[in-house]
């Protein structure tokens, strides 16, 4: 069964310029992505979707297949699905190569493995679910039962329940983390959608679920790297 990985990597970004090529622990961040998804056993191939030359010379250098995207699918408010769906087509009309399932790999999730990846689509092989999307245990103080909102010049609950303060009384909840993984089948996505109607969850840790949306991100990231390889966050 082939699978496809697709990194899709803009030239531009808001909260921090040219974010894909920012540096994290002396790498483009876009490279810890690039790692993984060559180390994962699951995917036939991989693909980065880029509109920008930059970041096409990085992927080519570190022997990546590279597809230039057109301007108009590089705004900052292009759906990832339609940029999936662009991969897809143009393997399939250029090449009349078929995955049967996708894994969309953003860049911006650096504490994903290769290991999180085959997991993944494991789970969407195993399942027969439409996906399988990657999430994180929301923390308890942010639970619907514990966020609060202002009311005029008051605190009032946002869910207009009661507010439990008492972790055990909640029951747990999961957020998407990014998602640092998202495995999709082809035709669930070339229908429309990138979840469809069964998604199954591949649950990460906090650590694993960091999202580079700041600078403040980047330095948790590299922490978080040093952490896990047990070298200095400053190398």
């Amino acid at each position: 069964m082939s699978v496809l990985g697709i990194v899709p990597a803009r030239g531009g970004s808001k909260g921090i310029r040219r974010k894909n090529l920012a540096p994290l622990r002396g790498q483009p961040l876009m490279t810890w992505t690039l790692a993984a998804a060559r180390s994962a056993a699951s995917l036939t191939r991989i693909v980065v979707s880029t509109d920008d030359d930059d970041i096409a010379r990085e992927a080519r250098a570190r022997d990546m297949e590279v597809l230039m995207r057109p301007a108009s699918l590089a705004d900052d408010d292009t759906p990832v699905l339609d940029v999936l769906q662009h991969v897809i087509r143009e393997l399939e009309h250029r090449e009349r190569w078929r995955s049967e399932m996708v894994v969309l790999l953003q860049p911006t999730s650096p504490l994903r493995t290769a290991r999180h990846i085959d997991a993944g689509v494991r789970l969407l092989r195993d399942s027969g679910a439409d996906s399988v999307v990657s999430v994180v245990e929301v923390p308890h103080q942010f639970h619907p039962r514990s966020v609060l909102h202002l009311d005029g010049d008051r605190l009032v609950s946002y869910s207009g329940q009661a507010t439990v303060t008492r972790r055990q009384d909640k029951p747990i909840l999961y957020g998407r983390n990014g998602p640092a993984v998202l495995a999709t089948r082809r035709d669930v996505l070339l229908d429309g959608s990138l979840y469809g109607r069964d998604s199954r969850p591949l649950v990460m840790t906090a650590e694993e679920s960091v999202d580079i949306d700041s600078v403040w991100d980047l330095e948790l990231a590299a922490w978080c790297l040093a952490r896990r390889d047990g070298t200095s966050a400053s190398r």
